[in-house]
């Protein structure tokens, strides 16, 4: 039997982050239990690495409080901790009026969240930023960066263990159970007992809720984001990043380009529903989790919308048919050909679905007297790791 006063379970970006955030705050015996051998083997390694500004959310919501002062602190981390980040800036481009008119809304955002931007108002001014964009409009916000977020996650991992946090890699949890005073934790590699939990398991954190009753309102649902690579020889296609115009009525942004801290420039991710929490390729299957995904009523209640199945079905073409992929790369950067793009990684996002079949798109966490149970750190949750998991730790902290 192992005993700490808090235990954390998730080893990611934002579980990492609360470690951090809670050792600066408090003297408690803080764990993390992390069910890979590896860090940064789910989402918070396999993302596209931007660091969003901030543009893009409601004023005055959590995700724009939390990525624009994310962006600003991820870079005085990176620096401090000589993480790869380059700031090269976002061009968000626009191909037809309805998204130009969409433009001024994103500009009004940026305004009132003060992120830096300017307007684009022709191919010209487009092609000045990026040679190989095609569009009538743009925004271009050059505070987005890109950064190595499996470094970064790792340069978490060293601080935490050097402030005195026990990082247990390897060590799966399979159940919570409530104690007279705390927590009991079973796991691949014996039992632990704590006093307080933070629940930050991601792709698993609802499950690991419902097992303590907390969240039964709410079903993660596993959407997998596919990117493909541009040829070293063609990666002069895209210099910094470029982006689609977003539509407010679609839940996921649509293919970008992003060149990487590495040099590689990626384009996607598409998002097509994985047959699994850990389905990584379009031809895993777990059985179990997709059927739970298959019977859970909030799902079947998001594809009732007949938007939502024409998404579906434009997003499944992508992930078997390179052609459409290469289409909607297109879009964005007309030279570009389907032999330019070679397969790379995929991602999988963590989406919370309510009962009621809406995705929730702000950060979700559930409080208990003794825990916090991190629902949904939806992107952009690379972004926003470093005050969201201030934020959890300083929530924990007022319960000591």
């Amino acid at each position: 039997m192992m005993r700490h006063d808090v235990a954390i379970v998730g080893g990611g970006c934002v579980g990492l982050s609360v470690a951090k955030h809670l050792t600066e705050r408090t003297d408690l015996d803080v764990a993390v239990l992390e069910k890979e051998h590896h860090l940064a083997s789910h989402q918070s390694g396999r993302n596209s690495g931007v660091l969003h500004p901030g543009f893009n959310y409601p004023p005055d919501s959590k995700k724009a409080r939390f990525a624009t002062e994310g962006t600003a602190r991820m870079k005085a981390y990176c620096e401090e901790h000589d993480v790869p980040c380059e700031e090269l800036g976002v061009l968000v481009v626009a191909t037809d009026d309805e998204e130009e008119a969409r433009l001024d809304d994103l500009a009004e955002q940026a305004e009132a969240n003060g992120v830096a931007y300017e307007l684009l108002d022709s191919r010209k001014a487009i092609r000045q930023h990026e040679p190989h964009a095609e569009g009538q409009a743009a925004l271009h916000a050059p505070e987005a960066a890109s950064v190595d977020a499996e470094q970064y996650v790792y340069a978490l991992a060293r601080e935490v263990r050097e402030a005195g946090v026990t990082v247990y890699t390897g060590y799966e949890v399979s159940q919570i159970e409530a104690a007279a005073e705390g927590y009991r934790l079973d796991t691949s590699n014996g039992r632990f007992e704590v006093s307080y939990l933070v629940n930050a398991a991601g792709l698993h954190a609802d499950t690991l809720a419902h097992q303590v009753g907390v969240g039964e309102e709410y079903q993660v649902v596993p959407f997998r984001g596919e990117y493909y690579e541009v040829r070293p020889e063609r990666a002069e296609l895209c210099e910094t990043m470029i982006y689609p115009t977003p539509n407010p009525e679609l839940p996921f942004l649509g293919v970008h380009y992003t060149r990487r801290t590495d040099g590689k420039v990626i384009v996607g991710p598409n998002a097509v529903l994985a047959f699994g929490r850990e389905a990584y390729d379009n031809t895993d299957v777990n059985p179990r989790e997709l059927l739970e995904t298959l019977t859970y009523g909030g799902f079947q209640r998001l594809l009732a919308s007949p938007l939502m199945l024409a998404v579906a079905w434009s997003e499944l073409n992508k992930s078997y048919r390179k052609e459409k992929f290469a289409a909607a790369s297109q879009k964005l950067v007309p030279e570009v050909r389907a032999e330019d793009l070679q397969k790379s990684y995929a991602g999988i996002r963590a989406q919370l679905v309510s009962e009621d079949g809406e995705l929730v798109k702000d950060p979700l966490f559930v409080e208990r007297e003794d825990a916090v149970h991190i629902l949904n750190a939806v992107s952009p949750g690379l972004t926003s790791s470093l005050p969201f998991g201030d934020h959890i730790a300083e929530r924990l902290a007022a319960k000591v």
